[in-house]
């Protein structure tokens, strides 16, 4: 597949994916589902849309097929899907937004997607006058969140991959002292294409007192013997996301890391094992915050445990306090606590975790423990 145009599914998997979206259109009272830029579009068409100036618009009504506005410079990248959507493409001169505001005439209740460019939806509003839209979040985004088998499958090959390059991380294989993060992170990016992945998400790589900075960015800082390095990375490989987190120490680590580690690699792991079908996502969250606040680092984890990931990097189920979702089979998501305290260190542990019938299902498998790198 091209990552940045279309997929290389069946139009069986995408015209099962629209019936399930229509079935959720009409359980709601949706007369159109309106798709921009965003994830939805490729979930339900296979193409990857370019955020340009230029409309594109996947217009779903509740019955039958959909229709594809779309810029004619952009077309050759669809690959065709007649029995689930055709293509209206337009030209330079041509207004798209009166032609989107046609294909949804009638309708009452309009889903528009999140993504859209603000811009966009003031200039549709004076189109469709007497419409009550709501996100169709609400009725994409439950069907998206319960990953079907094959999903599931692509999942576990994106965190196989990702698996690799952090074995070379802990095999000492990617050169850490007298390197700046920036030049490790620029590997560990290389490297994940190398195993296989079409794009890189994100590559931090933090230091020291930088690691203590859950979002740090990897900069002229060059890296030291006698610290903690942590390294977050992900990508894209065939429209699904990995992520993985995994800290090395630069030399014998001292009794504070040692001590804080523990904790952590504790924490991960009672979160992992309480990921249940019918546990609440906050739930999930309690199991590693409880513990990291038991030994006294509770301030200092700072963030929620998780996020949902598949086509995205981030998206629902979230696993933080609050969220009382339940856990289904096929939810897809991060466990991911950290400690950080300013000035000194910080550390985090992730995987990504599978609920499934039989229990949780990493995907994952590299060691977890702090890997001592001389």
């Amino acid at each position: 597949m091209n990552s940045r145009g279309g997929s290389a599914l069946p139009s069986s998997v995408f015209e099962e994916r629209l019936a399930r979206v229509q079935q959720a259109m009409a359980a709601r009272d949706v007369d159109v589902v309106m798709l921009s830029v965003g994830h939805d579009l490729p979930y339900l068409t296979g193409y990857h849309a370019m955020p340009l100036e230029r409309l594109t618009m996947l217009v779903v009504p509740r019955e039958g097929i959909a229709t594809l506005v779309i810029p004619r410079l952009e077309e050759p990248r669809v690959a065709p899907h007649p029995t689930v959507f055709a293509t209206a493409p337009w030209n330079e001169t041509d207004d798209p937004i009166a032609l989107t505001a046609s294909l949804a005439k009638g309708a009452r209740r309009v889903a528009i997607g999140d993504q859209l460019w603000a811009r966009f939806l003031v200039e549709l509003l004076p189109h469709m006058p007497n419409v009550d839209w709501i996100r169709a979040v609400d009725v994409v985004g439950p069907l998206r969140r319960v990953k079907k088998a094959a999903e599931i499958a692509a999942l576990q090959r994106a965190g196989a991959a990702a698996d690799r390059v952090a074995s070379q991380l802990h095999a000492g294989d990617i050169p850490l002292i007298g390197r700046t993060e920036a030049q490790v992170s620029a590997d560990i990016s290389q490297r994940l294409l190398d195993e296989g992945h079409d794009v890189v998400n994100f590559a931090i790589v933090a230091a020291g007192d930088n690691a203590a900075s859950p979002h740090h960015h990897p900069g002229s800082r060059v890296i030291r013997a006698g610290e903690i390095v942590l390294c977050d990375f992900g990508g894209t490989m065939a429209d699904y996301c990995s992520d993985i987190t995994r800290c090395v120490f630069l030399g014998e680590p001292p009794a504070d890391v040692r001590d804080a580690y523990a904790v952590l690699k504790e924490a991960q792991a009672a979160s992992v094992a309480s990921a249940v079908v019918g546990a609440t996502c906050e739930s999930v969250d309690a199991a590693a915050r409880d513990i990291i606040a038991a030994a006294g680092y509770g301030e200092y984890f700072v963030h929620r445990t998780g996020h949902g990931i598949g086509m995205e990097a981030h998206e629902d189920p979230y696993i933080v306090s609050g969220n009382t979702e339940p856990l289904e089979a096929g939810h897809a998501f991060s466990i991911e606590p950290g400690i950080y305290i300013p000035g000194r260190f910080g550390m985090r542990l992730e995987d990504i975790v599978v609920a499934t019938a039989d229990g949780p299902l990493p995907m994952n498998a590299v060691s977890h423990d702090l890997v001592v790198l001389a």
